[in-house]
């Protein structure tokens, strides 16, 4: 894995947040997944040690949580 993946659930927060990762590690460094728009990704963030979101997910696989907005358990309802 060479980029980052930012998993978010697509709230005011999230996209925020979204927006200042964008602006410090550059688009080109990070995949943007919403999980509350693409569900099939919510196992992977799991596996991936995702515990809320919005998090980053680095290239050497540590799982920065961002904020506490929504736990995972959340996010699937």
């Amino acid at each position: 894995m060479s980029r980052s993946i930012f998993y978010h659930a697509g709230c005011p927060v999230c996209v925020s947040a979204e927006h200042d990762i964008i602006n410090l590690i550059g688009a080109e460094h990070v995949e943007i997944v919403n999980i509350g728009e693409d569900r099939a990704r919510i196992s992977e963030a799991e596996k991936a040690g995702v515990k809320s979101v919005p998090a980053l997910l680095t290239p050497t696989k540590n799982v920065l949580h961002i904020n506490f907005g929504a736990s995972m358990a959340d996010v699937k309802g």
